[in-house]
């Protein structure tokens, strides 16, 4: 029996609630399962209990007050701090990033005479290196539950502060770097010799498979990485770190003592480089095992090796339980090390054969190895994948297939050009040019197969949830079987999947009329569908990559790649800004377009991204098919922002439907006056819910008898507004909510 294994899953057990749960429950359940635990240890003495039961219950009480001890020493200070405002002084651990409204930058900070790691949000787009000190008063947050805002994955990482400047900050150059930043310095080096010795089609995957860095890779290609389920190849994890000790291993000679003493430094030196991401940090620690064990020539347990490895990380930092990397990372590692022999035992019976016969059984056993190994690690990851990022992907055990086999020489490619381009710069960008060959193979494929039909499914659908909570059913019955029979497995897959779709892509076909208004956050994007035709009414939102990722993922789970029609109401960025990436995703016959100021350009440059007609909207327009028409209504002015929004008035046999955009209640009254509109069954309510638009004139004169508001949760503008919602709630109207219900569908 794996004691420690065992230990370490009752521990994270214990673990795992208090990081999603935190209160004032924590210590008490703690002490109360340590009493539980030492009855039942009397059991287990008494041999009337297992041991197994007494290592789950111990390590969940542990679990529970180690999370209760870590909080209280190393997290109620940032708890204190939440809300507050002070002057302090933040040194600088790495090199600032530009954001979208100004500069962000990783630091320490002491507060009670404690050091803390937090990372600063400046709103000036100033350049900071580390060991330089950003001075000023700062406003904290915390980034753990329990706090005045909602938790963010900072908290995985062990940074419990977020800091705002209040006023100006001053920002003084350190005059000698700190050893402990070495690290970062070494890694900004290292990624500026790629970018220089690389060709630039080459270059940001080179960067993001050696050092993690995925700021080279865009919208489009991290979206086929995605889809074609490889995305762990650019994140550095396991994988990398395997291939990094197999050139280590192959340069020792295979010398176990020797590869020990200079192995566990590379593989720290390596891990310190990429910044001791959760997956590489739980692998550089398994090998260190493994390279201990060979030095002194003992057993080495790999599960037993993953348990310590997550223990060792659980104890540093409870909160990185909820680290997605290391979830993965460790369900990966976890589903090979139970499934992988099994599944190769079971394609690839042992049998001896003619020694001509031998290339062709190496090559059939690398084949399903490889296969043995995709399929196991997908056991524990794809409901993780697809719970985090709404993704089944179908076509990633053939692109594993295509692609793996050459990552580790590009690995060793990247590494032997860097070492070059130290020699001579010239035999560097030769070298490189060399590897980008491999990278652009990979590359090509995987764009090649994101591509195809069904690549991948997505959990916007119900139906491929339940598709994937009945594949899971299913596969448990499979184990539990004595006979197995995995075609029959196979084949009851392949048969609910192909139901699942069935369903989705007929099933909005059901509807006369319907809308979909998608949970964007403080944005906007609604799909109007009605007898087979598809429009969509802008595409942004908190995050104008996230916005398109759920527009272009509800019409794929419909079998929808070609729309009807785009309609932008306004220019702004929460109405507009995701189009740019959703229009690499889905086609359209129509973008249409406001003829409105345009100081940014948006419309010019969506343009130039479509396939289909382009229509600036200067006065009404009126879509027809068969029992369906759709009005858009122009601006009544070029110059007046908000108000001049395009007007859309959906209607579909007996169902009226209004979007109004931004505008506010004057624009409602030009509306008004101008088009008589009838008894609305639906109301999209105006600029997010905002006291200045839905006026009393529109409501008296339409009688919505429901009404959706698109707005973000704990948006810093305050929407909704109650004055709105007391508005709604006189005239006897319906009101539903994004920030409340999700993604709202209105249905006739």
């Amino acid at each position: 029996m794996r004691k420690l294994a065992w230990f370490t899953v009752g521990f994270l057990t214990g673990i795992f609630p208090c990081a999603c749960f935190y209160g004032a429950w924590i210590l008490p359940t703690g002490l109360g399962l340590l009493a539980v635990a030492g009855i039942i240890g009397f059991f287990v003495k008494a041999q009337k209990l297992p041991k197994l039961a007494l290592l789950l219950s111990f390590g969940c009480a542990l679990g529970v007050l180690w999370f209760s001890a870590y909080d209280a020493l190393f997290v109620l200070t940032p708890r204190i701090a939440d809300g507050e405002t002070g002057y302090v002084q933040i040194e600088a651990s790495d090199y600032s990033v530009q954001t979208r409204y100004g500069t962000s930058v990783e630091g320490n900070v002491v507060l009670a005479g404690k050091n803390y790691r937090v990372k600063a949000y400046l709103q000036q787009n100033a350049l900071v290196y580390p060991g330089d000190t950003i001075a000023g008063r700062f406003r904290f947050r915390l980034t753990t539950d329990g706090g005045l805002e909602n938790p963010t994955n900072h908290r995985t990482e062990g940074i419990f502060l977020l800091a705002y400047p209040v006023g100006e900050s001053v920002i003084t150059a350190a005059e000698e770097i700190p050893s402990r930043y070495y690290p970062a310095l070494w890694r900004k080096a290292l990624l500026d010799r790629i970018t220089q010795i690389f060709p630039k089609d080459a270059e940001a995957f080179a960067r993001a498979l050696l050092m993690s860095d995925r700021s080279g890779i865009d919208y489009e290609l991290n979206t086929a990485f995605k889809v074609s389920g490889i995305s762990h190849i650019v994140a550095v994890s396991g994988l990398h770190v395997s291939i990094l000790f197999g050139l280590i291993y192959t340069i020792t000679a295979r010398k176990r003592f020797l590869a020990c003493i200079l192995g566990i430094p590379a593989l720290l030196l390596f891990a310190a480089l990429v910044g001791f991401t959760p997956s590489v940090t739980r692998a550089c620690i398994m090998q260190s095992l493994m390279l201990i064990a060979m030095a002194a020539d003992r057993d080495y347990d790999a599960k037993t090796a993953l348990a310590f490895a997550v223990l060792v990380m659980v104890v540093a930092n409870p909160m990185a339980i909820l680290s997605v990397s290391l979830q993965l990372s460790a369900g990966s590692v976890l589903g090979i090390l139970m499934f992988s022999q099994r599944i190769t035992a079971r394609l690839l019976p042992e049998k001896k054969g003619k020694k001509r016969e031998r290339v062709w059984k190496r090559l059939l056993h690398w084949l399903v190895s490889s296969l043995s190994v995709t399929l196991s690690a997908m056991v524990f990851t794809t409901p993780l994948v697809a719970y985090y990022f709404g993704c089944v992907s179908l076509i990633g055990i053939v692109t594993n297939l295509l692609t793996l086999w050459v990552i580790s020489f590009i690995f060793y490619g990247i590494l032997l050009s860097l070492a070059l381009s130290l020699l001579s710069l010239p035999v560097g960008c030769f070298m490189a040019a060399f590897v980008a060959f491999p990278i652009r193979y990979v590359l090509l494929i995987v764009e090649w197969l994101s591509k195809l039909p069904l690549a991948a499914v997505y959990t916007v659908s119900i139906y491929v949830v339940i598709w994937l909570i009945g594949t899971y059913v299913m596969l448990t019955v499979f184990l539990l079987m004595k006979k197995k029979q995995p075609l029959m497995l196979a084949c009851c897959i392949l048969v609910t999947l192909a139901l699942s779709q069935l369903l989705a892509w007929t099933e909005p076909l059901w509807d006369h009329c319907r809308v979909t208004v998608l949970d964007v956050g403080q944005g906007q994007s609604i799909l109007l569908q009605s007898d087979g035709k598809t429009f969509l009414v802008d595409c942004g939102g908190d995050s104008s990559e996230q916005a398109a990722d759920l527009a272009a993922e509800t019409l794929l789970s419909q079998g929808i790649s070609r729309l009807d029609g785009i309609i932008v109401t306004h220019y702004d960025d929460d109405h507009a800004d995701g189009l740019q990436y959703l229009l690499t995703r889905i086609r359209t016959d129509r973008l249409i377009l406001p003829h409105i100021s345009d100081e940014e350009q948006v419309g010019a440059k969506l343009s130039e991204l479509t396939d289909g007609s382009v229509q600036y909207i200067r006065e009404d327009v009126i879509y027809q098919f068969d029992d369906t028409r759709l009005t858009v209504v122009g601006p009544y002015s070029y110059d007046a922002g908000n108000e001049s929004s395009l007007c859309i008035l959906f209607q579909s046999g007996d169902c009226d439907i209004l979007i109004t955009g931004d505008r506010g209640t004057l624009g409602e009254l030009v509306l008004l006056r101008s088009h008589r509109l009838p008894q609305l069954d639906l109301l999209i309510v105006g600029h997010h819910g905002s006291a200045t638009s839905t006026g009393e004139a529109l409501l008296a004169a339409t009688r919505p008898e429901h009404a959706i508001i698109s707005v973000g949760e704990d948006n810093r503008y305050g929407h909704p507004s109650d004055t709105v919602l007391q508005r709604l709630a006189a005239i006897g109207c319906c009101v539903y909510r994004t920030d409340i219900h999700g993604t709202i569908i209105f249905r006739r």
